[in-house]
């Protein structure tokens, strides 16, 4: 019987011998192979019901690759129409999805995130989900409800199609970004109710008051709101009307704005802002 690695060839014939339903001794003999490196094959990647003809031979080459056997995939996997390595998509995928993970995203959410943004079409059905993670259609289910309620991805039927395909697109890191915002806005306004009940006061009280500044800033710099950099433009465009310095009382009463409020956007376009080179122009300009 011939020795050697298995072909991709021989792993379709295992494939279709297991849907058949053969079992090993005749897979075996229909590609001349001992029958103990058929059961150690089928074992190896997902036992009979979960053999996949194409990952099975993806894991074996990068297994090889790992232990130096072999520098390159077989030329029996081909790169796809992009010339991109099958195996290192894969990988970059799994490396996608383990930073997801520490990021405090659940861990099958995070894989099927991944999945999908490296996807070209970016678009899965529930099938393509379950084949390619190997997990079943109910844990799809439920991380695609986790991604769905953060607003990542969103189900689509689509013309001719009968199943639905979960999508990603260009938008959704701009409406993740703003659904973080929001609730960054309700952990502020949540402790600020804190501090009204447990009066600003008291340790507890006062705990709350900081968290509440905090979250209330956060939400404003990342939804554009009126933070600090914007009172300090506000500041110099009112600075470059009045054509002349004007003190934070005066600056205060144009605005209609608290002193702290200005004295803070002041603060913001302080002169450490500036360069060494750029101080020394400003106070002694070009003639």
């Amino acid at each position: 019987m011939p020795g050697g690695r298995l072909t991709h060839q021989d792993r379709r014939h295992i494939g279709a011998g297991l849907a058949e339903g053969l079992g090993y001794a005749e897979i075996a003999r229909r590609i001349d192979r001992p029958t103990s490196t058929v059961s150690r094959e089928v074992a190896r990647n997902g036992g009979p019901e979960r053999y996949r003809v194409d990952h099975a031979h993806l894991a074996t080459e990068r297994r090889a690759r790992r232990r130096g056997r072999i520098p390159r995939l077989d030329p029996a996997t081909p790169f796809d129409a992009y010339g991109r390595d099958p195996d290192a998509v894969r990988d970059f995928t799994e490396q996608l999805a383990a930073l997801m993970v520490r990021t405090g995203v659940p861990r099958m959410a995070a894989r099927v995130l991944a999945r999908l943004i490296t996807d070209d079409s970016g678009s899965l059905t529930s099938a393509d989900l379950v084949e390619r993670l190997r997990v079943s259609p109910a844990s799809v289910s439920l991380a695609v409800a986790y991604l769905e309620g953060l607003e990542v991805i969103r189900r689509e039927r689509r013309p001719g199609h009968r199943r639905e395909q979960y999508v990603i697109d260009d938008g959704v890191w701009l409406r993740a970004w703003m659904t973080s915002a929001q609730a960054h806005a309700r952990w502020a306004e949540t402790a600020q109710q804190g501090v009204d009940v447990l009066d600003a006061a008291t340790p507890a009280g006062a705990r709350l008051s900081h968290m509440s500044e905090f979250f209330a800033t956060l939400s404003d710099d990342m939804s554009g709101g009126s933070g600090a950099v914007d009172d300090a433009l506000t500041v110099l465009a009112a600075l470059r009307h009045a054509g002349a310095p004007l003190p934070a009382g005066q600056l205060a009463n144009a605005l209609g704005w608290p002193l702290d409020r200005v004295t803070e956007a002041l603060r913001c376009a302080a002169p450490d802002r500036l360069t060494p080179a750029q101080l020394r122009a400003l106070e002694h300009p070009a003639t």
